[in-house]
């Protein structure tokens, strides 16, 4: 028999669904109405129902299309490199003093492309998963992972929407709201209709009503919330980090991951044109490390001509991990970084020394 915990497990996990099954009868549901009562039932020129009926259904199968990849594109794990070996792992769970298992964490971090730090300035370090989590990876107690750059859990898909789903999530939103104004639209005349007793009284009737109500009410939150998203995209920030600045050796930076608007795009959606638009996997990089904007570089390095700190490009050409973090097409997401990025960051707390790769000694 199985324990009695993991029944209870097993219980608050079908318990998570109920959202989705909720918006997946809230739409299908909204397909009825629309189809059968709207255009079938209630419009009588054959030209508007056809076109109605076309429109419709592209966007009906996108969204459908779209919500289904954000809810089973499962999170991706962070490469193994990040999790401790054997030894260490030993190593670190013997030592009682907090700094000594940070100085067990820093020197397996000098190796791997992590600079982030705790707002205390310590590695930072997953309990559960065992790992040093790589930059902009957050443990989710829901989905009891860590999940690359985490933006937040959404129990409407109950999935982490992270590095591996971030674009479908977009696109879900972009799509149902497109969905709802269409619907909106096109059921504004015969709700109209309704009230002036325009419309045959038959149940039709009352699907127009509600479908109209259910529609306008959606399209108001989903606008304010793709509004929101598009900004963070722009930002090249997660919810997370809208919240709360990621933190670096020297302090908090909340645009050290911005180079420019379009670079930002990119990095979400990919540079090739035609996946733009759908949910087919295409953004930049590999959800471990990214490619950061650096205004200030340290003081104590030489400068550089490209504006870049050279001691992160040092560090690329010695460190072996990871022996390609980034795609060519990423890679290009750097090169000029600073000039397009120094346009979206603020006059305030811009600097990113943190960014440059101490020598241990």
């Amino acid at each position: 028999m199985a324990p009695s915990g993991s029944r209870r497990v097993d219980c608050w996990r079908v318990l998570y669904w109920i959202p989705v099954l909720f918006i997946s009868l809230i739409v299908a549901w909204s397909y009825y109405a629309y189809v059968v009562q709207l255009c079938i039932e209630t419009i009588e020129n054959i030209g508007e129902k056809i076109v109605y009926l076309l429109v419709y259904h592209v966007l009906f199968i996108m969204f459908v299309w779209t919500y289904w990849q954000t809810i089973f594109t499962k999170p991706m794990n962070p490469l193994k490199e990040f999790h401790l070996p054997h030894s260490d792992k030993e190593l670190f769970e013997h030592e009682d003093r907090r700094e000594s298992q940070q100085e067990v964490l820093r020197r397996i971090a000098k190796d791997l492309p992590i600079y982030t730090r705790t707002m205390s300035g310590a590695i930072r370090y997953c309990d559960r998963c065992l790992l040093l989590k790589p930059d902009r990876c957050h443990h989710c107690s829901a989905c009891d992972m860590c999940i690359l750059k985490m933006d937040h859990h959404c129990p409407w898909v109950n999935n982490c929407v992270g590095f591996a789903n971030y674009k479908f999530f977009m696109l879900f939103l972009a799509y149902s709201l497109l969905y709802c104004l269409f619907v909106t639209a096109t059921d504004l005349q015969y709700f109209i209709q309704f009230w002036t007793n325009g419309l045959p009284d038959t149940q039709a009737k009352f699907h127009i009503m509600f479908l109209f109500f259910a529609a306008s009410t959606f399209s108001v939150s989903l606008a304010f919330l793709f509004a929101y998203h598009c900004w963070l995209v722009c930002k090249n920030r997660s919810t997370l980090e809208a919240f709360r600045a990621p933190a670096f050796q020297h302090g908090p930076d909340k645009n050290a991951f911005s180079l420019g608007t379009r670079k930002n795009f990119l990095q979400v959606f990919g540079d090739e044109k035609k996946y733009w638009l759908l949910p087919i996997f295409s953004s930049l990089g590999d959800g471990c490390s990214f490619p950061t904007c650096l205004v200030n570089a340290d003081p104590e390095q030489p400068s550089s001509p490209s504006g870049r700190n050279p001691s992160i490009e040092s560090a690329g050409e010695s460190h072996q991990f990871p022996p390609k973090p980034l795609r060519e097409s990423q890679s290009r997401l750097i090169s000029n970084g600073q000039s397009e990025g120094s346009e979206d960051r603020d006059t305030q707390g811009t600097s990113n020394p943190a960014l440059t790769i101490e020598k241990e000694t």
